[in-house]
């Protein structure tokens, strides 16, 4: 068994999504890598990987073993991909996080759990049956709630608003500093951390 992490950033290929809200999940992995100064390289799995690791841990030591993927189907079948991401590289599902946008919390706000339901999200539920379990650790990035009666589904494939794109690096720099403290110090540690009120 591997002791690397796999962090999958959930998103739709093309450059039509390329910055819309669906696509928050590989905006954070685009991120991770720059920050280990890493290039994504096309994996037969169907998706984009590289290999870093997270973060600093104590006394400068580098941090985990990480692969960063971003599958190359769309949403609603990144299943596939995953599962043969984590066969592949033999990660079990407590080494797997996905990173995903979340309409339940706030703009701005991140926050991490393990397992439960998919709430209505088709890229967590095709990982899950892909994987035959939902043990994984999710870090949801909050894009909020549709104004007025938009369609939820029509929200997350538009873009972030202006207000929005000038607050968005910093969402992004919070949900890969969860990223990293999840792996370096555990999932607690980094509820702790996301969940208190600032």
């Amino acid at each position: 068994m591997s002791d690397a992490w796999l962090v999958v950033g959930l998103g739709n290929p093309g450059a039509e999504y390329e910055r819309t809200r669906h696509n928050v999940g590989q905006m954070v992995l685009a991120e991770l890598a720059g920050r280990a100064s890493a290039s994504f390289k096309r994996h037969r799995s169907g998706a984009r990987v590289a290999e870093v690791r997270l973060g600093t841990g104590p006394g400068g030591v580098p941090g985990p073993r990480a692969v960063l993927a971003a599958p190359t189907s769309y949403m609603n079948v990144s299943g596939g991909p995953v599962a043969g991401l984590a066969k592949y590289y033999d990660v079990p599902l407590e080494q797997l996080v996905v990173v995903h946008d979340e309409l339940d919390v706030p703009f701005g706000a991140v926050r991490l759990k393990r397992g439960g339901g998919e709430g209505g999200h088709n890229g967590l539920r095709s990982v899950s049956k892909s994987l035959g379990g939902k043990d994984y650790a999710r870090v949801r990035v909050g894009v909020g709630r549709p104004p007025g009666r938009q369609d939820p589904a029509d929200f997350v494939l538009r873009e972030f608003s202006t207000v929005e794109r000038r607050d968005l690096p910093f969402l992004l720099g919070d949900a890969a500093d969860a990223v990293e403290l999840l792996t370096l110090q555990g999932l607690e540690a980094a509820q702790q951390r996301f969940h208190s009120p600032s």
